[in-house]
């Protein structure tokens, strides 16, 4: 079971407030289907040199402040 649900509409805004705190990550690195939340962390994991524990932080920081920019 993953550690956090994201579903695609929540995703959207995520993934916006992701590029802007890691400009260097593009539209196909940030690819996500609802259901594989364990392949994003890992792969997010990877892009931004951090633990799967800090992946989950930021996302979950992210989906509790859905409504605002910061992240």
């Amino acid at each position: 079971m993953p550690a956090i649900t994201i579903s695609d509409n929540d995703w959207k805004r995520v993934k916006i407030k992701l590029k802007r705190k890691y400009n260097h990550l593009n539209d196909e690195q940030l690819q996500y289907t609802a259901g594989q939340e364990d392949q994003l962390i890992e792969r997010l994991a990877g892009l931004v040199n951090r633990d799967k524990d800090y992946v989950i932080f930021t996302l979950k920081k992210a989906l509790v402040n859905i409504d605002n920019n910061r992240l």
